[in-house]
């Protein structure tokens, strides 16, 4: 058997999963390499933390290249510019060209923030938690708020997908302003692409919608789904439907696309920049091709009036690069392939609210009744949702710092 070199795009949930779990397939004589223009892995689930202090970069990173060199994995610090499908390589920013027998896609999304003028930390006016430097950003304009408080708007745009992070943002959010005694001051206001609340562009997930909206009331809170923004100015949100939403403070997740190297290389991703994969989330046209996470194109499992992309947990996408994983490692081998077809992914999903929240677990979370599959979804409120959420950061930055899955 000849020796291989299997190379991996990105070092988050999907690349890093697909990487220990290779290795774990294949021995030492089969080069695996990773492409990360990032030093660091980010722990993204505890970013909506950060802005308010209850955590700094060192306790949600880790290097990276430790963990590969201790697995006899090559970690390459550095973007890739270009991708040649015929010619199977690689070639990074700086230059360097790496020819592949098999290439895994786990790049995550592009935030596209110019598709709406005036989103986005960097060249409009709202804050973002989708990246460890948005989220300090976030820190910084939260202090800046607290000595000047007004309204508050998150949510997610049209067009993005994680419906769970502006959601935590935003119970988060009101955890906050009701310590600081602010709730006369600076009253809360929820927007999403979703037709619903609750719906997280999943058509929701059991009892979703009417739990999201018994915290609403609670918390007063007021929802606005089935939203699209036109525009933001300095102070102000502009929505479709003619609504002006003013803020004294923002978080709003925007659209996602696929990333530039994916999207400019032809006949590799759809009109979007996502990845199609078949069953084995292996590429269809090019069978040394496979993707997981983010990455990927998904197809809503209903039609919604505002575009909301469907959600690709961090529990999703580590199922996903297991399977391609696994598969890349059977080709080499010689063994055996699996498949785990989209709708009959499972989802965990932690919304944590402070010291409360919400847990929602649902299998076949995408099947709308094809091959007789049917989502079937359990919720649990209350704190043991805020605990859980603190296990698992636990647990999984410690055993991922040790080069081990154990989650």
């Amino acid at each position: 058997m000849s020796s291989t070199r299997t190379v991996i795009l990105g070092s988050s949930f999907a690349g890093l999963t697909a990487a220990l779990e290779l290795r774990k397939r294949v021995d030492d004589s089969h080069e695996i390499v990773v492409v990360d223009p990032r030093a660091e892995f980010t722990f993204i689930p505890s970013l909506i933390w950060l802005p308010f202090g209850l955590r700094d970069a060192k306790d949600v990173t880790f290097p990276l290249e430790p963990i590969y060199r201790r697995k006899n994995i090559r970690f390459v610090n550095d973007a890739a510019a270009r991708i040649d499908i015929e010619g199977r390589t690689v070639t990074t920013a700086g230059g360097e060209e790496l020819a592949y027998d098999y290439l895994f896609i786990g790049t995550g999304p592009r935030l596209a923030f110019e598709k709406i003028e005036g989103l986005g930390p960097e060249a409009g006016h709202t804050e973002s938690v989708c990246n460890l430097e948005h989220a300090q950003r976030a820190g910084a304009a939260w202090k800046e708020f607290l000595k000047d408080p007004g309204p508050v708007v998150v949510g997610t745009a049209q067009g993005g997908s994680c419906f769970g992070a502006s959601y935590e943002f935003l119970l988060n959010t009101k955890h906050q302003i009701k310590k600081a005694g602010l709730e006369d001051v600076a009253p809360v206001t929820f927007i999403s692409a979703e037709p619903e609340l609750g719906h997280f562009g999943l058509g929701g997930v059991g009892n979703s919608n009417a739990l999201v909206e018994k915290f609403f009331g609670r918390l007063d809170i007021e929802g606005l789904p089935n939203s699209s923004i036109d525009r933001v100015t300095a102070n102000e949100i502009e929505l479709a439907s003619g609504r002006k939403l003013p803020f004294k403070y923002s978080m709003i997740v925007p659209p996602f696309s696929g990333v530039d190297v994916i999207a400019n290389t032809p006949g590799l991703a759809n009109p979007m920049g996502f990845v199609p994969v078949d069953e084995q989330y292996r590429h269809p046209d090019h069978p040394e091709i496979y993707a997981a996470g983010v990455a990927i194109a998904i197809k809503p499992p209903d039609e919604t009036a505002v575009p909301a992309g469907v959600p690709k947990t961090g529990q999703m996408t580590e199922t996903m690069a297991k399977v391609a994983a696994h598969n890349i490692a059977a080709e080499i081998n010689s063994g055996k392939t699996e498949a785990l077809p989209l709708d009959e992914l499972s989802a965990i999903c932690v919304l944590d609210a402070g010291n409360s929240g919400v847990i929602f677990k649902a299998d076949n979370v995408l099947a709308r009744g094809e091959r007789g599959l049917h989502p079937k979804a359990r919720t649990m409120a209350g704190p043991q949702a805020h605990l859980a959420k603190l296990a698992f950061e636990r647990v999984f930055i410690s055993s991922r710092k040790r080069g081990k899955i154990v989650l």
